[in-house]
């Protein structure tokens, strides 16, 4: 498959300003984009994308007939238009706002003002999403890695899934939960885990304590997916046994560098 490049890609900017379209479709210039429609609200940005599904959108955070959140549900519950990347344009700073964007798969979060380093970032990370690249290892053949993904968003779990299969990792078997993938780990073999940090019941961090201190699997390597950042909290889960971090949104090109270190060790 030939390399896709930013002038391949088609993107609907979905913002109300139109002082804001203009400098967001010049910094898009910038990058050698130039296939980009645009739409002012959410209702125009459905009938557009129902005709001609972009491979983007990039989307500002309101707009006077809802929010992107509703616009990225929407998209995400339709099957045809599931697999459009989301990437998120916004002055919104508050964790709690962007949290369910970061749940939900969404390639980037896109601060405003956005620096051009900001965009090439979010511009590879769709480019890395749509362009299968296996992973080639030494140790493993990569088709027959048993993945077990924990999250307890669908929407998180299907755009991890994506990128791992982008990468090869095709036996993935899901589980909603800390407690299913106890149920699971107890039945069956696998070969690395990828968890959220934030579950009910069993969160990452008492998942995995049950691999290291009662699983049959104990050295089992685990990715684990978190939103927290802080440095005190990233120690004390890396002190109940994870291999490897990795920040929402889950990116391709940082999972596939962190899997060769972990499945190459």
């Amino acid at each position: 498959m030939a390399h896709i490049t930013p002038s391949d890609l088609s993107i609907l900017l979905v913002e109300p300003s139109d002082t804001q379209k203009k400098i967001i479709l010049g910094k898009l210039q910038k990058e050698g984009i130039t296939q980009v429609s645009t739409a002012d609200n959410i209702k125009e940005t459905i009938e557009r994308i129902e005709r001609h599904p972009p491979d983007l959108i990039a989307s500002a955070m309101y707009f006077d007939d809802g929010t992107a959140l509703e616009l990225l549900k929407h998209i995400k519950s339709n099957e045809r238009l599931a697999e459009i990347a989301f990437m998120l344009v916004s002055s919104e700073r508050k964790k709690e706002s962007l949290e369910e964007f970061k749940q939900s798969g969404v390639v980037a979060l896109l601060p405003k003002p956005f620096t051009p380093e900001n965009l090439g970032a979010a511009i590879n990370t769709t480019i890395d999403l749509l362009s299968p690249d296996e992973m080639e290892l030494d140790h493993f053949d990569v088709h027959e890695i048993r993945v077990l993904l924990v999250d307890d968003s669908k929407l998180a779990r299907n755009h991890i899934r994506r990128v791992l299969n982008n990468l090869g990792l095709l036996k993935v078997t899901e589980a909603e939960d800390g407690q299913q993938a106890i149920e699971k780990l107890e039945s069956d073999m696998f070969d690395l885990v990828v968890t959220d940090y934030n579950m009910p019941e069993v969160d990452g961090r008492e998942l995995t304590r049950y691999i290291r201190e009662q699983s049959q699997q104990s050295h089992i390597p685990v990715l684990m997916v978190t939103s927290e950042s802080s440095e005190a909290h990233l120690a004390n889960i890396e002190q109940d046994g994870v291999n490897a971090l990795c920040d929402k949104p889950f990116e391709p090109n940082f999972v596939k560098k962190l899997l060769f270190q972990l499945l190459e060790h």
